[in-house]
């Protein structure tokens, strides 16, 4: 999956929590104060050419919903992490992440056996 702007990132989770929506109801979900409908109805747009969302025409409106899952999607993004900024080195990412995140004694005992049971 191409790369999201924020605004589109924000849409597309509305959009996977729902699995299929129209404009108004993402609209619907956004915090206060919500953007404008037509603002989201051209970020939609935008991810309906990109190839993110596909749509279903019902009545005269559109219902979009998303061409992959957010597990793919997740799935895709941590490997470009992986790959961008840490030479694609699964150890180098953990280590990183155990160092700034400053886990308790705990998590790390929880790291270890998630590693040693794979």
């Amino acid at each position: 999956m191409k790369e999201l702007t924020k605004r589109e990132d924000q849409i597309m989770q509305i959009i996977w929590r729902l699995e299929k929506a129209f404009i108004r109801e993402i609209v619907a979900e956004f915090p206060s104060p919500q953007p404008h409908y037509n603002t989201v109805a051209t970020l939609v747009k935008i991810l309906e050419k990109k190839g993110i969302l596909k749509a279903k025409k019902i009545g005269n409106m559109h219902q979009y919903s998303p061409q992959e899952d957010f597990e793919t999607y997740k799935e895709s993004q941590i490997k470009d992490i992986k790959e961008k900024f840490f030479e694609n080195s699964f150890p180098k990412m953990l280590a990183h992440f155990a160092k700034k995140e400053k886990l308790t004694k705990e998590e790390k005992e929880e790291l270890i056996k998630i590693i040693k049971s794979k």
